[in-house]
């Protein structure tokens, strides 16, 4: 280490700059060691919990790439999965996709769900309704599934279970869905209907009939079917096609107006 500087101030040019060098020198090492002596400090009060918490900090983080790893496995191995199961319905084999979706509707996230779907219309379809109508009852009731699957799974629950049920029990369930503009108004308005015939209600059954037969939105097999069962109820279920002074009504109407007018005569 440098001496420090002496109080004589030298005359002579030469030796003024030495010493001003030995007094540079002399502050940058007090400085260095006065450094030193603050880290040593520091360590040795800090340096055990900052080590502790750089451990737990990487060791946070690796474990959170092992847990994004293993999910990102598992959805491959769940889509894996639901290809070969339905690959298996296809082909018929219900229940080697039974023995594949079971596994999935033990697991997390969305898969259960859609896997306990599929397993209600395998059971559906081997005649096992009480499986099918528990495991539709479980999606429908299930807070955390998305609610269109919510909805499909109350209104099949009810529709493979039509004939077991009372039917007060099936308006009380699906009348929140038989309503005009509703996703499910053909399918779940049709069940209504039947069950208003069963209990000798067919002053409301047949207009329910006949909306559903006239909603665009419903599929054409089920208006037809609709339609069929208004006029057996004596409900008119086809739209009119003029107004109260005879107009035709609607684009289609007017193109039959059009038609109907008499040809003008050759050279007019």
């Amino acid at each position: 280490m440098a001496l420090p500087p002496s109080n004589s101030t030298p005359t002579n040019p030469k030796s003024a700059e030495r010493l001003a060098a030995q007094q540079d020198v002399f502050l940058r090492e007090v400085d260095d060691a006065l450094r030193q002596d603050q880290m040593e400090g520091f360590f040795t009060r800090y340096g055990k919990p900052v080590i502790a918490a750089v451990v737990l900090a990487l060791a946070a983080f690796g474990g959170w790439l092992y847990w994004s790893h293993r999910q990102s496995e598992q959805r491959s191995a769940d889509a894996e999965a639901y290809v070969q199961a339905i690959d298996s319905m296809k082909s018929g084999n219900l229940d080697a996709a039974k023995g594949k979706l079971e596994a999935l509707a033990k697991g997390t996230g969305g898969s259960p769900i859609s896997a306990k779907l599929m397993l209600a219309g395998i059971a559906a379809e081997q005649k096992r309704l009480p499986d099918a109508v528990k495991l539709y009852g479980e999606v429908a009731n299930d807070a955390k599934a998305p609610q269109p699957l919510r909805d499909l799974a109350a209104v099949r629950g009810v529709a493979v279970n039509f004939d077991g049920m009372k039917p007060e029990d099936v308006v009380s369930r699906l009348k929140p869905y038989a309503a005009p503009g509703n996703p499910w108004f053909g399918v779940a308005g049709e069940l209504v209907g039947m069950a208003y015939i069963k209990m000798n209600k067919q002053d409301q059954a047949g207009p329910l009939f006949a909306a559903i037969a006239k909603d665009e939105q419903v599929e054409s097999g089920l208006r037809s079917r609709a339609r069929q069962l208004a006029a057996v109820l004596g409900v008119d279920a086809i739209d009119d096609v003029v107004d109260e002074r005879g107009e035709p009504l609607g684009q289609v109407k007017n193109g039959a107006k059009a038609s109907a007018q008499p040809a003008p005569a050759a050279g007019e």
